[in-house]
């Protein structure tokens, strides 16, 4: 069978449950209304020059730990890419309305320094002539995808979420990751993701989505939006129309949704309906061709009816709406850098996200403008949008943050445990051959913990086998890790299979892991040794169909500590498998029969 031939039966089991579970009305009502902008918005716009206006509807990225006093491999980074040294100087000359944080920009270093870090930016917008306090967003997504990390409290990502299945876990998730943010002077997070998962193959979204099921992930992510916007931050539905049924990564490439209109009402629309039901405040756009929905195979970022025939007039959305960065390779390949921003703010886009070369983006949006080609009064109406989303999460009012709040929310004790018991939750027991576990001290005292150790989506966590091998260690076990990355050589599992000889039990885990691949000869290897191998899937959970070797499997979903703690915990009888696969996981040898359906997952016999 092809591999379409199997994306068509998880599409066919998806839209009947969809249609089974229907989520909200066609039209519903966008629930946290919307009052008209406030004289004193409207006098704030009357007052910004042009170049103002036109800054205000960008976010950029920009490198360093300060907003003055960056270090200078920064300065040299700033300078190369958007020709000022600091971020003040960015906003200085560029207006921007808003600054997006990244790990890799060294903008993440610790709680405090975010915070210090934020206050620099707003006291930059501030002392522009026309004083506006800046949206500052990141994409801390929780799991595979987490900008801010320890000692922040960090969770786990949606799919796990979507294994536990419970909306209040997923509202607990947004409310205190929410808080946590707000205490660094962050308003903006570009999470949930709503897109639903129907393909084993994406190679971007998989487990950064809630699941297959299109009811659940929509119930899911209403309540992740609530939790975040309880705690004041400013949660981003993405990626719309949908994302979740591609094999192209939109990074590098264009994706096609080959969805016909009644498929994207019953597969891609309702999480976003949810989410707009819920009250969202920002909604990012796809770069990725959706023919059923725009025949112009324009890039729906770019595209007028689906951002603003579809997500305004059809679902009724009024919040803002942001680009997903404009940087990456599927909103570039068919124009240039200078028009994408012109086109997506005339499809109905707000805020334009990370151009590549923000020199050309923004004079790209004067010319368009004193052109006539964008009128005054479309800017009018974008920058009116983004007021209204800083001043309800209360920028104009408390711009700052300060050192004590830090300390009394980002990473305290009690947002820690309550990690510690969503991922508890999440944890999914696939298989249990002759009931290996839980695992015993007395039986399985010495343990072998080996497999892939992929660098930390923080950068502050990990490596995956020596927290393994270290929660194992405080539970009572004698546990020796051994790392042999995502494609061991021969030498590497040869090396192995040494090491497993006279232990009690071995845990190997797999990211990503393909039909006959490296990984897949490692465990069928160690498991010719005798030794029982338990099987941790640490990214997705679809690595289990190609392996052979092991008496036990589980997926943990991201090899963040808190999932891979939690991973344990249940390994040893701790705490209970509770989670459910929230997708199907396919044969690895025929991909059009189901292996595992949605839904499926063991219990340990009392």
């Amino acid at each position: 069978m092809s591999y379409r031939t199997s994306r068509r039966t998880l599409l066919a089991t998806a839209a009947a449950t969809a249609a089974a579970a229907a989520v909200g009305p066609a039209l519903p009502a966008y629930a946290e209304a919307r009052r008209a902008p406030s004289d004193r918005l409207r006098r704030i716009v009357s007052r910004m020059s042009l170049a103002e206006k036109v800054g205000q509807l960008f976010v950029m990225r920009v490198y360093g730990h300060s907003a003055t006093a960056p270090d200078q491999a920064d300065i040299d980074a700033n300078m190369s890419e958007m020709g000022v040294r600091t971020a003040a100087e960015l906003i200085a000359k560029y207006h921007v309305g808003g600054i997006i944080y990244f790990s890799w920009a060294h903008n993440t270093r610790d709680p405090h320094q975010i915070a210090d870090l934020s206050n620099g930016i707003q006291r930059a917008g501030l002392s522009q002539p026309t004083p506006v306090p800046l949206l500052i967003a990141t994409d801390q997504e929780h799991g595979i995808v987490c900008r801010v990390g320890y000692p922040a409290t960090l969770f786990p990502g949606a799919m796990a979420l979507g294994a536990g299945g419970s909306a209040r876990d997923a509202r607990t998730v947004g409310r205190i990751a929410g808080a946590e943010l707000r205490a660094l002077g962050i308003r903006q997070n570009y999470s949930p993701d709503a897109d639903v998962n129907v393909n084993p193959a994406n190679p971007v979204i998989g487990v950064r989505s809630f699941g297959a099921d299109p009811a659940a992930v929509a119930r899911m992510v209403a309540a992740e939006v609530r939790g975040y916007q309880e705690a004041g931050i400013a949660a981003t539905a993405k990626h719309f129309p949908g994302h979740g049924d591609t094999t192209v990564d939109s990074h590098t490439g264009i994706p096609v949704i080959t969805h016909t209109r009644q498929q994207w009402e019953e597969l891609d629309a309702p999480p976003f309906r949810a989410a707009v039901a819920a009250g969202i405040d920002s909604i990012m756009t796809a770069h990725i061709q959706f023919p059923a929905l725009d025949a112009t195979n324009d890039p729906a970022t770019l595209s007028h009816p689906i951002l603003t025939g579809i997500l305004r007039e059809e679902l009724g959305y009024r919040g803002v709406i942001v680009t997903d960065s404009l940087g990456m390779q599927g909103v570039r390949d068919k124009y240039g850098d200078d028009r994408v921003p012109v086109l997506a703010l005339r499809a109905g886009a707000d805020q334009l996200l990370n151009p590549p070369d923000l020199a050309v983006a923004w004079n790209g949006v004067m010319a368009a403008v004193t052109s006539g080609e964008i009128s005054v009064a479309r800017l009018d109406e974008s920058i009116l949008r983004i007021l209204e989303l800083k001043e309800r999460r209360g920028l104009f009012s408390h711009p700052y943050v300060s050192g004590p709040g830090v300390d009394r929310v980002v990473g305290i004790r009690p947002h820690l445990a309550a990690a510690d018991a969503v991922a508890e939750r999440t944890t999914t027991l696939l298989a249990n051959a002759g009931g290996l576990l839980p695992l015993s001290r007395r039986r399985h005292r010495n343990v072998l913990v080996v497999g892939a150790d992929p660098a930390s989506p923080s950068g502050t966590t990990g490596p995956p086998t020596a927290v393994l091998a270290k929660a194992f260690t405080e539970l009572g076990f004698t546990a020796t890790a051994l790392s042999t990355g995502t494609l061991p050589s021969q030498a590497q599992i040869d090396a192995a299979v040494a090491a497993a000889r006279g232990r009690d039990v071995v845990v190997v885990g797999t990211y990503n892991a393909g039909p006959g691949g490296a990984q897949a000869r490692l465990v069928a290897a160690l498991g010719a040794t005798g030794v029982p191998v338990v099987h941790l899937a640490i990214r997705n959970p679809y690595d289990i169909a190609h392996l052979s070797g092991y008496a036990a499997s589980l997926a943990t979903y991201s090899w963040t500590d808190v999932e891979l703690r939690a991973a344990v915990r249940v390994l040893a009888g701790r705490a209970a498998p509770a989670g459910r696969l929230p997708v199907a996981v396919p044969r690895g040898d025929d991909p059009a029969q189901v292996l595992y359906p949605i839904g499926y997952g063991l219990s340990y016999q009392r």
